[in-house]
Order: structure tokens, then C-alpha cells, then sequence
């Protein structure tokens, strides 16, 4: 999973067709925590927004049925990694949003047989795949 991290839009671009410009990108590897800091101004912010601590969150889904109230989460856990994105990045003046991921090589895709092979891998391969 990765999530990007950006500056808020400005509220006089409500029009934009482009959001915001990343300033950082953080991924993770299935034990810990992957980042790609653009703008070195935010380094520290992100450096905060993922520490290894326990973050509570008021979401549903990691609850027992039942019960109410915050959830703590431990580091160490993907369900950690995006509740402390999500959670602290406002805290820091960013905002958190999560990026489809495209493994090349991923699966056959039946529908798309019209393809020849150089066409899928040239699509996956493009900026814009």
C-alpha cells in the first residue's frame, strides 16, 4: 500500500483539475515503513506522522462487535500504517491519500487479448499505465 502525502489544495483553486502536488510518498513493505520524501521541508512532518507509537482511531471496522469507542492500534501492522497516515497527517499540515499500486506482471486479463504482448507491457511500463 502506498499513500501519498500533499500540502492542503487553497480554497481559490476549487476548480483545479489537478490536485495537489505530492511532497511525499510513504510504502509499505509488509514489516515496516518505506519513505520518499520530494520536498525536504517535509521530512520531519512525516518523520512525526509515522513513528513507531500506538495511534487511536474512531473507526468502526477495528472494533469487536458490540463494543464502542476508540481502537488502538500497534505499529507494525498495515491496519497501523494507514490509521497513522490518516490520523496524524492533519496534525502536520498535510493530507493523506492512498495510490492504486500496479504490480507489472500482475494476472492475465482475458478481456483484453486484442493486446498484442509489446502493447500490455509498453502500457504497463507508461506514466500513464
Amino acid at each position: 500500500m502506498r499513500i501519498e502525502f500533499a500540502r492542503p489544495a487553497d480554497p481559490a483553486d476549487a476548480g483545479a483539475a489537478q490536485p495537489p502536488a505530492s511532497v511525499a510518498t510513504a510504502e509499505w513493505t509488509g514489516h515496516d515503513v518505506e519513505l520518499h520524501v520530494a520536498d525536504d521541508s517535509a521530512r520531519g512532518a512525516l518523520e512525526r506522522i509515522l513513528r513507531p507509537t500506538p495511534v487511536s482511531t474512531e473507526d468502526g471496522s477495528y472494533r469487536r462487535l458490540g463494543t464502542h469507542g476508540d481502537s488502538v492500534l500497534q505499529p507494525g501492522t498495515l491496519e497501523w500504517f494507514r490509521a497513522a497516515s490518516f490520523a496524524r497527517a492533519p496534525l502536520e499540515g498535510l493530507v493523506a491519500r492512498m495510490v492504486p499500486s500496479v504490480d507489472l506482471g500482475a494476472g492475465w486479463d482475458p478481456a483484453a487479448q486484442y493486446r498484442t504482448f509489446e502493447d500490455a507491457v509498453e502500457r504497463f511500463e507508461s506514466p500513464e499505465g
